[in-house]
């Protein structure tokens, strides 16, 4: 029993200590305020020299990888999460009420009043918004008081 008691404890000491993540700490200079943003989270990139990439990132060598492409942290412009459940529900949420608005202005011009086909121009705005998956996070500049950093965290 004492064997099978150390033997378990000894397992679990060793997960704990080879079970380490990696993650983005994102610093605010100004008001120390700490964000991090753990590995395999989907996210969004703009580089310093405009490239846009964003999804699910990995961390290897002090970079960041997405979608193959390496990225230094010292290359990254601005960050943002980009959670796939708020991008899922926003995205279907302005193409529904567009369709909706769509339908209406179609019916009401066809059958009441002609000028009610300029609710198409606010029905197509809200579909394209939707097919264009908007994302209402927060973002972190690189140049606005927000640093960026690899660390390890323990679970």
């Amino acid at each position: 029993m004492k064997k099978l008691t150390i033997l378990i404890f000894s397992l679990l000491i060793a997960n704990s200590i080879f079970s380490q993540e990696q993650a983005i700490k994102i610093t605010n200079e100004v008001s120390q305020k700490e964000i991090i943003i753990k590995e395999n989270k989907r996210i969004k990139i703009k580089t310093l020299d405009g490239q846009k990439l964003s999804g699910r990132f990995k961390i290897e060598n002090n970079s960041i990888l997405i979608k193959n492409q390496q990225i230094e942290l010292s290359q990254i412009g601005e960050i943002k999460r980009n959670p796939l459940l708020v991008s899922i529900v926003t995205s279907s949420f302005f193409i529904y009420v567009g369709a909706i608005t769509l339908g209406v202005a179609v019916l009401i011009g066809v059958f009441a009043d002609s000028s009610a086909f300029l609710f198409a121009i606010p029905a197509a705005g809200l579909i394209y918004t939707g097919i264009k998956s908007p994302n209402f996070g927060r973002k972190f500049k690189n140049d606005s008081n927000w640093t960026f950093e690899i660390i390890s965290i323990t679970e």
